[in-house]
């Protein structure tokens, strides 16, 4: 929680659902109105009947898209300087844009991106 909380900054009520058992989940707010929900793996394997799998960071990727190239080196930076690990530095890509990508301390992959026929809010 401290990584998203503190050193990415995003906005959380902290853990709820303790009184449960299996339900304990932080929320984390995004914009739009999107939540970010943090659950502990056998949790959420409990909950969908799931054994619990290996990890692997590339199973999915969650992206966020900014404005400006400088501030994907911001959020870089940000998320560099709160734990994560740089698994790929900004760069230019392929398709026009410019991104990374970074591992969050449970090796979950961000995709930070800046897309040129995307506009975002600054």
């Amino acid at each position: 929680m401290a990584f998203y909380r503190d050193g990415l900054g995003l906005s959380t009520p902290g853990i709820v659902g303790k009184e449960f058992e299996h339900g304990a989940v932080a929320f984390f707010d995004l914009e739009g109105g999107l939540k970010l929900a943090l659950w502990e793996r056998r949790n959420i394997a409990h909950d969908t009947s799931l054994p619990v799998a290996p990890r692997s960071p590339t199973d999915l990727t969650i992206g966020h898209n900014v404005a400006s190239k400088a501030a994907v080196d911001s959020v870089m930076a940000q998320a560099r300087k709160a734990g994560a690990i740089v698994v790929k530095s900004a760069a230019d890509t392929f398709w026009g844009g410019y991104a990374g990508y970074f591992q969050d301390p449970d090796g979950h992959l961000w995709e930070v991106a800046w897309n040129p026929s995307w506009p975002v809010p600054a």
